[in-house]
Order: structure tokens, then sequence, then C-alpha cells
């Protein structure tokens, strides 16, 4: 197979991937919670993942940050010292993990609850029946894809589809508080994005 077969291959698999995500009445769920937490009482969104998983973590929270719901990333092995302290009361958490048992996420949940009792926890899991979508308030499914690696290890698939439903929760938040081209120019001064969100004003 050429690169451009595998190029066709994989774009058809990750497609397919994404539209077999499940939409279920969690997103609505979650979205409510976030805009409860965030926008009427003043928390923030904590993201935390670890490894790839940690890295769509990060990217969902500057995207929320950016789009008007102030947000921040939490390395869960970090949290054990000393890092949880950017917990607040009204926060809510989006923890991200494939597998649905990553040891630091999972080691992660007690902390929070031993901070805040009742900080609710939003998830982003492959596995239904994972211990850690039991564990959460809210949890979104990804369907559990193949990999696209030709190991069928890689994170590939799998943090494709979990960028997406971070799409899914970024884009219905905007729209819920009805975020403006000058709310979202007031926080990009520049580069492209800022100059094309104040010629919209």
């Amino acid at each position: 197979m050429d690169v451009k077969e595998s190029m066709r291959a994989i774009l058809s698999a990750e497609s397919k991937a994404i539209l077999n995500i499940p939409v279920t009445d969690n997103y609505e769920k979650a979205v409510d919670i976030i805009v409860e937490r965030v926008h009427r009482r003043g928390g923030k969104v904590v993201t935390s993942g670890m490894g790839k998983a940690g890295q769509i973590a990060m990217n969902i929270a500057t995207t929320f940050s950016s789009t008007g719901t102030p947000a921040v990333n939490l390395h869960p092995s970090e949290a054990q010292h000393g890092d949880l302290g950017v917990l607040q009361p009204n926060d809510v958490v989006l923890l991200i993990s494939n597998s649905g048992k990553t040891r630091e996420i999972m080691e992660l949940i007690p902390l929070l609850h031993g901070l805040y009792a009742d900080i609710p926890t939003i998830v982003i899991t492959g596995a239904p029946d994972s211990p850690l979508a039991k564990a959460a308030d809210i949890a979104l499914f990804t369907a559990a894809a193949p990999e696209v690696c030709p190991l069928g290890l890689t994170p590939t698939t799998s943090t494709t589809m979990m960028t997406v439903i971070g799409d899914v929760l970024v884009v219905n938040v905007m729209e819920r508080i009805g975020f403006s081209p000058s709310e979202y120019a007031k926080r990009h001064h520049g580069g492209y994005l800022g100059q094309a969100a104040r010629s919209k004003e």
C-alpha cells in the first residue's frame, strides 16, 4: 500500500469512528453542568489526562479558555504533589482516559472528592464498563474504534475521537452562553484570529 492508499484508508477509518461516537443525553447534561458551575457560580473547567490523553485534555482546556469558559489543565501526577490546590468549590472536572483505568486518573478521583466532596466529574473514555466510567457523574463514550496505528497500540483514532468530543462540548457551551466575536477578540489580541474576530465586530 502506498502513502496515498494508506491516507485514504486512515481518513476512512477515522471518519467512520467519529460518526460512530454515541450521541446521548449525557452531552446535554455535561453542557448544563459546565454552564452552571462556570458561568453561574464562577468556577472553571479543570481537565486532566495522562500521556496522549493528557495532551488532548490540555487542548480542550485552552480551547474552552479562548472561547469564554475559564479552564485549566491539571497533570494527575502533579496533583498529588500540591497542584490539586488549583481546584475551587464551584469547579467541574473533565477526565480523559481511553482505557478508563489509567492509574493516575483513578488515583485522582478520591483526591478531588477529599478536597471538595461534591465536585462533579465528566469523563471521556472508550470503556463503558471501566472503573472510571462507573465513578463519573457523566460519562461520554468514544465507541472504542480500533487504532489506525499498524500496531493497534499508538493512540491515533482514540485521540481523534476525544478531540471531537471536546469540540462538541466547547461549541455547545459557546452557543449556550451566546459567545460573540467581540468577546473572542478580547481574548485574542494578536495574530490572524484576533484580527478576524475584530473585523466581525
